[in-house]
């Protein structure tokens, strides 16, 4: 029982391979921050692939913003993997994910269907799913996954998660961390003038004295 997984550190551009059980605490610690720790590929215990995800980060290895991240994963299904339904159910809930306007803000990621346009409200972040059949090493399909009436409700959720989100203007947590930003440049400008309005305060004392002189109210 139990599945190997690679998780890539985008930013070393390193991967680790780690085993589900044992190693469970380790992988979640990982991926509680996916904007640099990211699941490369999955595998069986006796290596048979199950799941392989495009992970490389532009903006990472060019150090420059050179165009959009739009990852694609391939899961495998049925039999020994796991069944079709647990891999399309993982989407039940929008999670927020980096893209959004400029490719710098956190926005839940809505299943839609195939050749769906991409919504000029906000350009709420948008994953579609093919679903194929093999039989004698022959593909047949695509099936459309998102397509069914039972997506309509979670396309809802995922508007009303944008719409609440997005209303906290450029406020992180709508916003990312400065080191994701896909258009780190003019952020990085504009500190730099603010670097350059900072003065000392006077009488200022340091953090450690502070810490020193103060009481637990409980």
């Amino acid at each position: 029982a139990g599945v190997k997984m690679n998780i890539m550190d985008v930013e070393e551009g390193k991967i680790a391979e780690l085993e589900l059980w044992q190693d469970k605490p380790t992988i979640e610690a990982a991926l509680m921050y996916p904007g640099r720790y990211v699941v490369d590929s999955v595998t069986t215990k006796d290596g048979e692939p199950i799941l392989a995800a495009s992970t490389d980060r532009l903006h990472n290895i060019a150090g420059t913003y050179v165009g959009k991240d739009d990852p694609i994963c391939l899961v495998r299904t049925q039999k020994m993997f796991p069944a079709t339904e647990e891999a399309g159910s993982v989407f039940n809930n929008p999670h927020f994910v980096a893209g959004n306007t400029r490719g710098s803000h956190n926005m839940p990621l809505m299943p839609v269907k195939l050749n769906s346009a991409a919504t000029i409200n906000f350009c709420i972040p948008i994953v579609e799913a093919l679903v194929f059949s093999m039989h004698n090493g022959k593909f047949t399909g695509p099936f459309d996954g998102f397509s069914t009436p039972d997506w309509d409700l979670i396309r809802e959720i995922a508007t009303k998660k944008a719409m609440s989100i997005r209303s906290q203007g450029f406020i992180h947590p709508a916003t990312l961390v400065p080191s994701e930003l896909e258009y780190a440049e003019g952020y990085r400008a504009r500190m730099e003038v603010l670097e350059s309005k900072m003065k000392p305060m006077e009488g200022n004392t340091s953090s450690d004295g502070k810490k020193e002189n103060y009481e637990d109210p409980d």
